[in-house]
């Protein structure tokens, strides 16, 4: 999906920059303007946010309004909570994977499975983007996953390293 925004935003890198930036937190484009789920984003704070100038908010904004593609893509899009960050404070362990291949077909259901072997209850699994990042699969579980267990996934198809958070 993001070759197809990259390719209209690819002659204007600020708008590029500001619409990565809704794409990566979920903020999403209704007629002109930017959205929080039902709480309108102000332009100002999103310029600054971004650091561009506001023009250049502006302008993404009337770019997406103005390619159907586009409109359609930006007008669905929804934040995700992430709940990495606070497992530690929850009692939960993260697991990180890093996956040498994005496009590796049942590299999640695999690593599922393995875990509820185990009788380890999954409380989240979160990926990243590998367009956006380093394409982490986080792996968030209310008890500790044992290192047998661990083993096992850094041996699955697609699996590069794994690191216990």
């Amino acid at each position: 999906m993001w070759e197809i925004v990259e390719a209209e935003f690819d002659r204007y890198p600020g708008q590029k920059k500001v619409a990565r930036y809704i794409m990566d937190n979920g903020l999403s484009v209704k007629d002109n303007e930017v959205w929080l789920d039902r709480i309108r984003v102000s332009k100002s704070e999103l310029a600054k946010a971004v650091d561009v100038d506001k023009r250049v908010v502006f302008a993404t904004l009337r770019t997406v309004s103005e390619r159907p593609k586009l409109a359609s893509v930006f007008s669905k899009l929804k934040p995700s909570c992430s709940l990495v960050d606070v497992a530690a404070e929850m009692g939960w362990d993260v697991l990180a994977i890093t996956i040498s291949d994005p496009a590796t077909p049942g590299l999640l259901g695999n690593v599922a499975t393995t875990i509820g072997k185990a009788n380890v209850s999954i409380r989240q699994a979160i990926g990243e983007d590998p367009t956006f990042s380093s394409g982490l699969l986080y792996i968030i579980t209310e008890t500790t996953i044992p290192g047998n267990v661990i083993s096992e996934i850094r041996k699955l198809p697609g699996v590069k390293t794994v690191t216990m958070m």
